[in-house]
């Protein structure tokens, strides 16, 4: 089965960076659609960036636009999350998501129930 695996999480001062990763597996890293989510307690998921990896194309929410950067390498079949001038809201967990890039993906790709498999997720706290 599929199994996403995160990491890079931490503490960081306002202003700080922090860049996730999401070691895939399980799959065949060709068409394949993932994103970034976050949650902090008593508040929603929040989806935070994701792309379609066969394209290349990306999406933002946008409270990180302009702050994060969503990659990959598909030859590591990785993710990853560049957060830049980081801000006490942007503490949370977050995690790491994947799906088959179905029709509504593309209609809502930072809605969390678009998606089938989930990381356990890594604590991101910026003070």
């Amino acid at each position: 089965h599929v199994q996403l695996v995160e990491s890079g999480g931490g503490s960081v001062q306002s202003g700080g960076s922090l860049r996730l990763s999401c070691a895939a597996s399980g799959y065949t890293y060709r068409r394949v659609c993932m994103g970034w989510f976050r949650q902090d307690p008593g508040k929603e998921r929040e989806g935070v960036a994701a792309m379609q990896t066969t394209a290349n194309s990306t999406y933002y929410a946008d409270s990180v636009k302009g702050r994060f950067t969503i990659s990959q390498d598909a030859a590591k079949n990785t993710l990853y999350l560049q957060m830049n001038s980081l801000k006490p809201d942007d503490t949370a967990m977050y995690y790491c998501a994947a799906d088959w890039c179905s029709a509504p993906w593309f209609k809502g790709p930072l809605e969390s129930s678009g998606y089938h498999y989930w990381g356990q997720g890594t604590q991101v706290t910026v003070s």
